[in-house]
């Protein structure tokens, strides 16, 4: 009773707010003040009584909002994860080769490191620091017999080494295990992480490396006795800063053993192969420093080689990693749709619930501003402290991510990123705010009465359904699902169907994209790998093969159907450098083209669709294009094609030229005797078989057998850019979303019917009083559920597979490769016959509930 007296007390003292009922109008503080204490006198009175529904929307939000939230923070981690790692290295802004050990580019290249050389960039003005790295021509032997494996088109470890502390403190490596090397101890090194297993080699293995002298290099003498050896263990495995993100064919030339300063000044002078300088720039001048070096590096070392920034490889890790930070992205998008959508319908429940209060607070005086305030005022408390959660939950979700090739080296465990989580928390409060404003006006008393009056008028739904010649339960089920009674009770049908809608469409376009992904991991054509096998030269296609030799096996091996060979290079176009393919114009094989013609004619260019658009560029433009210092021609852009992971930076980087425009030198850098190309494109009959890799190795073998020069490495299968290479991150979120949404889809539902059935017990009671037995009753739940689900498969499905199939397109475009989207129709099938079975599935327990409908105890009221 006092209770009662001061709630009265209240509502005569404010509620009243207009001055209704005779009252006097109270000043707008005193309302203000007036409403508040009587909303938060209700919600401390009612607390108790109502805070299962309110845990229900804290936890819910909490932990789906906190998944949402986690996935889009995690999405942008992932997507940062390769700069803010690079940074941790202490980059340097701009490397450069400053010796190279090959005539063939110019007479000053007979020493593979001259000290002088990097003294004199370091006095370059804008250089703060210099640091050099020496590497050599050495052969590998590991002890006790065990030699390298090295399969065929790969690298055997390359040897580097700095002279003073570069890789250490400058671009410093990672160390994944063991530990770093004593810097004064020439015995000690460490093996980068990716070449482990390759190699078969591990922390604790001794290696006796062998040192040819530039002399002996230069001489072209067979097998040389070396003119040092050095034995060195190692002692660590690291991750090298430029290698963390790529493709399969850098792989192949990706083994590296690191010595220390203590070894490289021991073997620099007599047996260095090439030397590059790592150079920090005083801000923004670097452009100044390159045009600096080109009188300090001899010319034809220049053009062949050119300069090395850190923004192409940053710009060619991001592209590699966006494909997994867009699909996180678009999972924590739908789930926190499927949040909001959840949410709102416990929000709608628990209204409905406290809306039984609502003419008794009318009768009593109650104003619009009270009534306003006592039906949000515990939803949002409930939905401040769900959206709080869901940030934590979020925090703590953090070390997972990022995906990628970078999550093993990244620095940071746990991160807190104050936009998405900041702008989350704001989306969830005033979208679910917004939701209870809505509700609470709509379940207003005059609305609530003028919908039962309308509702007295039978439905053409109803009139449908009862023509129908549906047994009883299967129709009163129908009717529950799309038919809402007017008053307080009503069932939000609506909001079920479209839930039940928007998780299957999600589910649906979320199989189609992982359906078209894995098509496209399964068909090489698709990511501009056009044909079966590699050819490589040695060294992974650093040197050249015999061009006429290798066309006559080839032309006569039984499994060959089309070779074409390619020479790699770079050119500059509008000051603008591209790596480029050189193939001779109409070849059989050359990379699949997505627009316009492949390379028919010597004036002709073919582009990646990156570089085509940054150049600002079209089809049947004319470029020119410089292909070494004073060689240019002037070319017509005859298509765009997605080029393969067999040089530069991505699928849309890079162009096809006339290998006659490459200059000799160029296209034979390592001065083999009989020049050629440096890789054939091989088609073979039946596609991939063992008959035909083994067909290739003779072939490779008859080559290096009329070559004095040795200069055939072997045939590979497919190399998959970094995009395929780093799909096993993006082929799990499909799973993981399709799983979340229907998870998020079967809570809903089951929420739903639970709170039809109590809001539908006089309906049920009287039922039960006309004969239905409870078994019936059950059965009116499942037909409920069963026709919700039912009209979102019809609508969910179609919509799904068009969803699916845009977001594809959508995403192979960003990537270049080449659309094809899969739609799997077994698997769309499944889901739509599986949704009908779960939707059984979760009414059980309602439809229990439902058949222990107490009749006598629910009429006695009436």
């Amino acid at each position: 009773m006092a209770d009662r007296a001061r709630w009265e007390r209240l509502l005569g003292d404010g509620i009243g707010e207009g001055g209704g009922g005779g009252r006097p109008a109270r000043p707008p503080g005193r309302v203000s003040s007036a409403v508040l204490s009587t909303a938060w006198y209700r919600f401390r009175a009612t607390f108790r009584q109502r805070r299962g529904g309110y845990l229900a929307i804290v936890l819910l939000l909490g932990l789906v909002g906190g998944v949402a939230l986690g996935a889009v923070a995690g999405a942008r981690r992932t997507q940062s994860s390769y700069p803010v790692y690079l940074a941790s290295t202490h980059p340097s802004d701009l490397q450069v080769f400053d010796a190279f050990l090959n005539p063939a580019l110019g007479a000053a290249e007979t020493r593979g490191y001259r000290p002088s050389t990097p003294r004199r960039i370091a006095a370059l003005r804008y250089v703060e620091s210099e640091s050099t790295v020496v590497g050599f021509d050495a052969n590998i032997d590991q002890l006790q017999g065990v030699h390298l494996r090295v399969g065929p088109g790969a690298k055997p470890p390359s040897i580097e080494g700095p002279t003073g502390t570069e890789y250490f403190d400058r671009d410093a490596v990672t160390l994944v295990s063991g530990r770093l090397p004593d810097l004064a101890d020439p015995h000690e090194a460490v093996l980068n992480a990716q070449a482990e297993q390759e190699l078969g080699l591990h922390v604790g293995s001794v290696l006796t490396v062998t040192l040819n002298s530039d002399a002996e290099l230069l001489s072209g003498a067979n097998n040389p006795p070396p003119a040092a050896t050095l034995r060195v263990r190692l002692v660590g495995l690291v991750v090298f800063p430029q290698s963390v993100v790529t493709d399969d064919y850098d792989a192949l030339g990706g083994a590296e053993v690191l010595i220390t300063p203590a070894a490289t000044r021991r073997i620099d002078l007599c047996c260095a192969t090439y030397s590059y300088s790592a150079l920090v720039v005083a801000g923004g001048h670097e452009a100044a420093v390159e045009s600096e070096l080109a009188r300090v590096i001899p010319g034809k070392l220049l053009a062949a080689v050119g300069f090395e920034r850190a923004a192409p490889v940053v710009g060619l890790a991001d592209r590699a990693i966006e494909p997994e930070s867009i699909a996180l992205a678009v999972f924590g998008g739908l789930a926190a749709l499927a949040a909001l959508v959840i949410v709102g319908q416990v929000i709608g429940r628990q209204r409905r619930i406290e809306g039984n209060d609502l003419d008794t607070m009318r009768a009593l005086g109650a104003g619009p501003a009270t009534m306003l305030a006592e039906a949000t005022m515990g939803s949002m408390a409930a939905v401040v402290a769900g959206a709080l959660l869901a940030a934590v939950v979020a925090f703590l979700c953090s070390p997972l991510f990022p995906l990628g090739p970078v999550r093993p080296v990244y620095p940071y465990m746990f991160g807190w990123d104050w936009t998405v989580l900041g702008l989350g928390f704001l989306v969830f409060v005033v979208v679910l705010l917004a939701v209870a404003l809505l509700l609470a006006v709509r379940l207003a008393p005059e609305r609530v009465r003028r919908r039962a009056q309308a509702s007295e008028r039978p439905s053409a739904v109803g009139r449908a359904v009862a023509s129908s010649g549906l047994s009883a339960p299967a129709m009163t089920g129908v009717r529950f699902a799309l038919e809402s009674v007017g008053d307080r009770e009503a069932v939000p049908v609506r909001s079920a169907i479209l839930g039940a809608s928007l998780a299957i469409l999600v589910i649906v376009s979320t199989v189609t994209f992982g359906a078209s992904l894995n098509s496209l991991i399964s068909r090489p054509p698709l990511y501009g790998w056009n044909w079966n096998y590699a050819l490589f030269s040695g060294f992974a296609g650093d040197e050249d093969l015999p061009a006429h030799l290798a066309e006559g096996f080839l032309a006569h091996d039984p499994y060959v159907t089309a070779a074409s060979g390619a020479y790699f290079s770079s050119a500059s176009i509008d000051g603008q450098r591209i790596q480029v393919i050189g193939m001779n114009p109409g070849a059989a094989v050359q990379p699949p083209v997505s627009s316009g013609t492949d390379l028919r004619a010597s004036n002709e260019i073919v582009l990646g669709v990156s570089d085509m658009a940054a150049l600002g560029t079209h089809l049947g433009a004319t470029l020119v294009v410089q292909t070494g210092r004073g060689h240019a021609a002037r070319l017509v852009v005859a298509g765009t094609a997605t080029m393969p992971a067999i040089m530069g930076p991505g699928m849309g980087y890079g162009g096809i030229i006339d290998f006659s425009l490459i200059p000799p030198a160029i296209r034979n850098a390592q001065g083999n005797t009989i020049p050629g190309p440096q890789v054939f494109f091989v088609r073979t009959k039946g596609g991939d078989s063992a008959g035909a890799l083994r067909s290739l190795a003779a072939v490779s073998e008859e080559i290096n057998n009329s070559d004095s020069d040795r200069p055939a490495d072997g045939a590979t299968a497919v190399l998959r850019p970094e995009v395929i290479v780093n799909s096993s991150s993006i082929e799990t979120i499909p799973t993981v979303l399709g799983a979340g949404l229907g998870g998020g889809a079967v809570v809903a539902l089951g929420i739903t019917l639970i709170a039809s059935v109590r809001r539908r017990r006089r309906d049920l009671a009287i039922m039960r009083t006309l004969g239905l037995s409870g078994r019936q009753l059950a059965t009116v739940v499942a037909w409920q559920a069963t026709t919700a689900v039912a009209i979102g498969t019809v609508v969910g499905v179609p919509l799904g597979i068009l969803v699916g199939r845009l977001l594809w397109d959508v995403f192979a475009n960003g990537i270049h490769a080449i659309p094809a989207p899969t739609v799997p129709a077994l698997t769309v099938t499944v889901i739509a016959v599986g949704s009908l079975v779960l939707a059984n599935v979760v009414a059980a327990l309602p439809g229990r509930i439902a058949a222990r409908t107490p009749a006598g105890l629910l009429l006695r009221a009436e």
